[in-house]
C-alpha cells in the first residue's frame, strides 16, 4: 500500500456565511509539497471538510506555519464557529471485486 500523508480539517461555518467563508478559504497560491486537495460540504452548508495530500508531514507543517496560511486562517476566522483538524497517515483500500463470500 502506498502511504500518504493527509491533513484533514473540518470547520463549522456560521449560518449564512458559506459564500464568504469559501472566498476566504481557498489559498491564494498552491502550497509547496501539497499534491492533491478535496473539499466536502454538508447538505446544510454549515460544515466544510478539507482533505489535502502532502509529500511529507514536514511539507504540511511548513505550510501550516507559513505567513500565507496565517493570513488565510485570519480571513476565515469571522465565519468559523468551530474547527477540528488532524494529521493522518494511510493509503487507499482495495475494493474487492467479484461475488459475495
Amino acid at each position: 500500500m502506498d502511504e500518504h500523508f493527509v491533513w484533514v480539517t473540518t470547520r463549522r461555518v456560521k449560518p449564512g456565511t458559506l459564500e464568504e467563508f469559501e472566498r476566504a478559504w481557498r489559498p491564494s497560491a498552491h502550497p509547496d509539497g501539497m499534491s492533491r486537495a478535496f473539499a466536502y460540504w454538508s447538505e446544510d452548508g454549515q460544515e466544510v471538510t478539507g482533505v489535502s495530500f502532502w509529500d511529507s508531514r514536514q511539507a504540511c507543517d511548513a505550510w501550516r506555519a507559513s505567513e500565507a496560511e496565517k493570513r488565510r486562517r485570519d480571513a476565515m476566522a469571522p465565519y468559523v464557529e468551530e474547527e477540528r483538524e488532524g494529521y493522518y497517515r494511510g493509503g487507499e483500500l482495495a475494493i474487492p471485486t467479484g461475488g459475495s463470500s
